[in-house]
Order: C-alpha cells, then structure tokens, then sequence
C-alpha cells in the first residue's frame, strides 16, 4: 500500500495557507487519508509524531465545526472519532452564520458612510453577493447530496 502521508501533509499546507490552524489541518487529513473507519487521538499523534494535547485541541476544533465526530467502538475503553459522512455540507451550512454576520456589518457600515460612497458601493457588492450566494446555496447542497444518492 502506497503511504499516504506525503499527499496528506500537502493537503495540509494548502489548508494552512489558507487559514486554518497548521495542527488542525494535520489532524484533518490524517481522518481523510486514514485507510479506517474510526481512529483514536493517539493513532493520530503517532501518524502524525506529535503529542497527544496537540491533537486533543486539533479535534475539539474540528469537532465545533463538524468535521469530526466521536464513533461508539464497542469494547474499546478509548475514543474513537471519524470523518463525518455529511461533513461538507455540514461545514457550508455552518459558514452562512459567518455569510450573514458579514451582511450585517456590511449593512451597518452603508448606515454610516452612505450607499453612494466608494466605501458604501463596495460594501453594498459584497452584502449583495452574499445574499445570492445564501439564496442558491441550499439548492446547490441539495442538488449535491440528490447526486450522491444517484452514484
């Protein structure tokens, strides 16, 4: 079996570059890359060589956004979590809070400085492509998770 571990790390810096905690990142692709269905925080720490409170933070991170869950292993005295099979949605879903509170703010800076300043027209293109982007985005998951069902 090839290893895994260079794509992972890659995959990892990408995300990293683009703003997510480097351990959080690390911890997220060793659950998309794991060859398992469930792997404990010390699977995890040894994949990755670091320690056990590291990754412990990583997945309670990821755990608030919906990227990782707890799996029951019966027998097992440890935690196990996976790689939720909804998780993308989920984590889309959960970006509109941050969509909506921009709007807001976006809606309360025009307040201020006046819809035909440059300062108000850039604020209003940016409220106004976040609503449409919140208008076609539930069709968009729906059409996507139609698919799946289908393959």
């Amino acid at each position: 079996m090839a290893d895994v571990r260079d794509p992972a790390e890659r995959m990892a810096l990408t995300l990293t570059r683009h703003g997510m905690h480097r351990m959080t990142a690390r911890v997220l692709c060793v659950l998309l890359f794991a060859d398992q269905e469930t792997i404990t925080a010390g699977e995890i720490a040894e994949w990755l060589g670091v320690s056990a409170g590291s990754v412990s933070g990583a997945l309670k991170m990821l755990e608030a956004m919906g990227m990782v869950e707890r799996a029951p292993v019966p027998g097992s005295r440890r935690e196990h979590y996976r790689f939720p099979d909804d998780a993308w949605p989920t984590l889309m879903s959960n970006q509109n809070r941050v969509v909506e509170e921009m709007q807001i703010a976006a809606d309360a800076g025009i307040a201020v400085v006046g819809e035909g300043s440059p300062a108000g027209r850039r604020l209003a293109e940016m409220r106004d492509f976040y609503a449409h982007l919140m208008r076609a985005l539930p069709e968009l998951i729906e059409d996507w998770r139609r698919g799946r069902v289908q393959s």
